[in-house]
């Protein structure tokens, strides 16, 4: 995929193109106890281009969908979609993301490089006040995202994540763990 000229994506570059992945172990939370679920998916990332915030905050943009469906039946258990944003200037990543639950989420952080290894990582926490997250009356009450994180490595052809989210649900706090290498296509 050939890029903008005048756009700098910085780290999220690496990000650009299709990628795929049969590896992913989603463990969820279930009223009695865990459920581990194997899956493959497809995350799509493309270039938006720069937008300017207040004639004075350019970000560089890609848009993403990632959908996720269950080895044992091929059903879709995870359609997510958002962008992710670099401030050059700031020198900030940010992801902000939807899921069709009623929860948004903008979680900021940086990254690292070393050789040809980009390691991307945000967060966000219901508390915190820059990086955010919101969710409907319902999954405030019923299923409520306390904590938010996403670590991303993507090196020579291989995109690898790790993504954790708190949740209080069933009476209790939770650990929702997603992982998954991914070969852009």
């Amino acid at each position: 995929m050939e890029t903008k000229q005048s756009v700098n994506y910085g780290p999220l570059k690496k990000l650009l193109g299709v990628w795929k992945g049969d590896k992913g172990l989603d463990i969820a939370p279930e009223p009695d106890g865990i459920e581990n679920n194997h899956y493959y998916e497809t995350i799509t990332y493309k270039e938006v281009g720069d937008v300017t915030n207040a004639e004075s905050q350019t970000l560089s943009v890609i848009h993403y969908r990632q959908i996720v469906q269950r080895k044992s039946n091929d059903e879709i258990f995870h359609d997510e979609t958002g962008y992710w944003m670099w401030d050059s200037a700031a020198e900030i990543i940010m992801h902000s993301l939807t899921i069709p639950r009623a929860v948004c989420i903008l979680a900021g952080g940086n990254y690292t490089k070393e050789d040809n290894t980009i390691v991307i990582e945000v967060a966000a926490s219901i508390n915190d006040d820059n990086w955010q997250i919101i969710q409907s009356p319902f999954m405030q009450k019923n299923a409520r995202t306390t904590d938010f994180s996403h670590k991303i490595t993507v090196s020579n052809g291989k995109l690898s994540y790790l993504e954790t989210t708190i949740v209080e649900i069933y009476g209790k706090t939770f650990e929702h763990t997603d992982q998954n290498e991914l070969i852009l296509q």
